[in-house]
């Protein structure tokens, strides 16, 4: 394990929140739309994401670095961006996009849930910067302290 192992990390998780934030976005963005290029309603998306594993080498003789089954952790990735394909109607007779009934297919975003996510997300960015600046100052004492 690096030096900068810790940097590496605090970048991936900035990265990850980053991308939930850009998807909430859209997903709020998009919650009154009823009619999109792939035909039918905007469907909710979320970001799935699973720890970033390296291998570690057979012979490393770094006993200070904690491994699982032969791995290191490296953060986070990003694995996916899933739909939610849940339906939702509502009834409309107005509306360009009624089924013969009155009833339209409506976005699955719920702005409550989602005004959740962007704050439990912004939290996690800050707190993810917070670790960062505190690495960066971890490492500038250690240099301090290999100059004397």
């Amino acid at each position: 394990m690096g030096i900068f192992n810790g940097l590496e990390i605090n970048a991936s998780g900035l990265a990850l929140e980053r991308l939930k934030l850009d998807t909430t976005s859209t997903n709020i963005a998009n919650v009154n739309t009823t009619r999109t290029a792939e035909g039918g309603p905007y469907k909710r998306k979320t970001v799935q994401f699973s720890e970033s594993l390296k291998n570690v080498q057979a012979n490393s003789t770094d006993s200070q670095t904690p491994t699982i089954g032969g791995q290191e952790s490296y953060g986070v990735k990003v694995t996916g961006i899933q739909s939610d394909n849940t339906e939702k109607t509502s009834y409309d007779p107005t509306n360009p996009d009624a089924d013969q009934n009155g009833y339209v297919q409506t976005s699955n975003v719920n702005m409550a849930d989602e005004m959740v996510n962007m704050i439990q997300t912004m939290r996690t960015y800050e707190a993810d910067t917070s670790a960062a600046e505190m690495n960066k100052t971890i490492l500038k004492k250690a240099l301090e302290i290999s100059k004397n």
